[in-house]
């Protein structure tokens, strides 16, 4: 075999593995799902002011 059919067939194998790729992405098999993913930052409680103690001023330094 020679350096331009391996070239060659190596290009196919990344073009069918980029359109499989984008076949699975698409899918409306997986469309819920990745809908439940991308909206999960929208579920997390907004108030970061909870974790931080009254008596501790955040000053962006490490202690």
């Amino acid at each position: 075999m020679d350096y331009a059919t391996f070239n060659g067939l190596y290009t196919l194998f990344l073009i069918i593995i980029f359109v499989a790729l984008i076949a699975w992405a698409y899918s409306k098999k997986h469309k819920k799902s990745f809908e439940e993913i991308g909206n999960s930052i929208f579920d997390e409680d907004q108030d970061s002011t909870k974790y931080v103690s009254e008596k501790d001023e955040h000053t962006g330094a490490k202690k």
